[in-house]
């Protein structure tokens, strides 16, 4: 399994509109090939900070959908929003066991 985790933080105390956005996003990425599944997290010691990760059969997968509909993805992030700079980061996992 790969795992693509991207974590960002809030600037201008808008993480509660991102979080709602989260919760009722449009679901683009659920039938892509490879895609298992995607959990959105933020730590209790910064509401302000997001941790989203996506679950995938492969990279190549998760290659595929990043390069195609990235864009896409991002069209209701809310109006306004500012991020910390330099806090948005994207790491890869290989899962070993669960």
């Amino acid at each position: 399994m790969f795992i693509a985790l991207s974590t960002f933080t809030v600037a201008n105390d808008m993480a509660p509109q991102i979080k709602e956005a989260f919760i009722n996003r449009p679901h683009l990425v659920d039938n892509a090939p490879g895609f298992i599944r995607m959990q959105v997290l933020s730590p209790q010691e910064n509401p302000n900070e997001i941790w989203m990760m996506t679950y995938w059969s492969d990279e190549a997968s998760y290659t595929v959908w990043y390069k195609n509909h990235m864009q896409e993805s991002h069209q209701n992030v809310p109006k306004g929003v500012r991020l910390v700079p330099h806090s948005t980061k994207v790491r890869f996992f290989e899962q070993i066991c669960e």
